[in-house]
This record gives C-alpha cells, structure tokens and sequence, in this order.
C-alpha cells in the first residue's frame, strides 16, 4: 500500500499526516480523539489560561503513562531472562542426573 495522508483534529486544528498502512489511520485517530478526551477532562477539572496549558498537561500525563509501561516492560524483562537461566540449570541438571 502507498503512503496515504489523513487528517485529525487536535484542540481543534487540523493536523495532516502521512501514514504507512491502513490499520495505522485508526490508531491515529483513536490517539488524536484521546488527545481530545483527555484535554476536556482536564478543562473540566483545573484552572488553565489557554489550549496550549491543556495539552502540556495531556502531554505529560501521556509521557508518565510511558514510562511507567517502559519500566514495567524492562522488569519483565529482566524477570523473562533470569527465567530462562534457571530453565537452563535446571535442564542441565536434569541431564547430569539423567
């Protein structure tokens, strides 16, 4: 498939992308309307001067959810890996014995 331009609104400006396939257009007009959502929760619930206010705090809630999966990834990763070393003695040790 050819590269397609899509269109998605954010705080309300039209943003235009090029996206790679059709399964990624809904992903990012699933993104931009949480974009959204978020946005109107927080106008909801704090004080802010303008749309730029809502999406610094949108942003940042965004970037914490990241990490906080980026580090939660790496644990179970490192997990994976000690996981796969006690496989090994224990097959080595089955092997010894057997």
């Amino acid at each position: 498939m050819r590269d397609q331009l899509i269109s998605v609104i954010i705080a309300e400006r039209p943003y235009r992308l090029t996206i790679r396939s059709e399964g990624e257009e809904a992903i990012f007009r699933k993104a931009a309307g949480l974009v959204s959502e978020k946005m109107q929760e927080y106008a909801s619930n704090f004080a802010y001067r303008d749309k730029q206010d809502l999406l610094a705090m949108v942003n940042l809630q965004f970037a914490v959810e990241y990490l906080r999966l980026d580090n939660t990834a790496r644990e179970h990763q490192r997990i994976l890996e000690r996981l796969q070393k006690l496989e090994t003695i224990l097959d080595e040790g089955l092997t010894a014995i057997g």
